[in-house]
């Protein structure tokens, strides 16, 4: 009796660990993922200037395709990429955190963010996700923001926030103090009233198009909650290393995330504190 029990127990074993090998996580696109990122760990890659110096050139060539100015992209792509050396900008060429949501027929990768599991676009090239980030921003939330010149930097942070596409409060402060500090606003050009108003017309014509041709994912789609952003203010008496406990992170991780050469740090200054 007791051999009779053990056999069904190990073929009980064996069939549920067949099924388990063949179970496949399917994201919301109905999709196997491209690839699964099981770590979160920045690994200095690029330094600041490297990562401006790199990405530079598709910046500008953005800016001239769609008037986002050049410096609200480095500056985006330097917080949400930590300079490119996040897990997701190494291993997905994702420099902007954008999600998957409805309507995305990429590629795409797994990884653990606000829920386990989540979705993420996957690019080929650095390029392709400069590229989509600028398609994403191509939606009736951020129209109003193709009507500032596209030298308007300051606009542009504060647009961002009052459409959404970040929670935090300090958000605007962090791009424009990025964009001060690297001087990113030595890459935004002006342009001509003619050729300013050829742009907006041509811009919230590809709006609407988009709409047209997908009305459901325009409007299910939340805003961008990648960038729900921790961001702390530097009080007297903190020290890199307190702040780094505080927030379960490591002084060379702040650093990365934050493009700190050194460990000096100054009241009222603003701090990234999330990966």
């Amino acid at each position: 009796m007791r051999k009779y029990l053990l056999v069904i127990a190990c073929a009980a074993f064996l069939v549920s660990c067949s099924s388990k090998k063949g179970l496949v996580k399917v994201n919301k696109t109905g999709k196997k993922p491209d690839k699964v990122i099981s770590d979160d760990k920045l690994v200095k890659v690029y330094s600041t200037n490297g990562y401006i110096e790199r990405f530079k050139g598709i910046a500008v060539e953005e800016m001239n395709r769609s008037g986002i100015p050049a410096s609200i992209t480095l500056a985006q792509g330097m917080l949400e990429s930590a300079n490119g050396n996040s897990s997701l900008a190494r291993e997905a060429n994702n420099h902007f955190g954008i999600k998957c949501h409805a309507g995305w027929q990429g590629k795409t990768v797994t990884k653990d963010d606000d829920e386990a599991g989540e979705c993420f676009r996957f690019y080929n090239s650095a390029e392709e996700s400069y590229r989509d980030h600028t398609e994403f921003l191509k939606r009736q939330r951020y129209a109003f923001l193709f009507e500032l010149d596209r030298n308007d930097y300051k606009g542009w942070a504060r647009g961002l926030k009052q459409a959404g596409y970040a929670t935090n409060p300090r958000y605007p402060e962090l791009l424009i103090g990025l964009i001060e500090r690297y001087g990113l606003e030595r890459f935004d050009r002006g342009e001509t009233v003619i050729a300013k108003a050829q742009r907006e017309d041509r811009i919230q014509e590809q709006i609407e198009i988009k709409e047209q041709q997908q009305p459901s994912a325009q409007q299910s789609e939340p805003a961008k909650s990648p960038v729900t952003m921790k961001i702390y203010e530097v009080t007297a008496g903190d020290t890199l290393y307190s702040i780094g406990r505080r927030f379960g992170l490591t002084v060379d991780e702040i650093k990365i995330i934050n493009s700190l050469q050194a460990g000096e740090i100054k009241p009222g200054q603003l701090l990234l504190v999330s990966k």
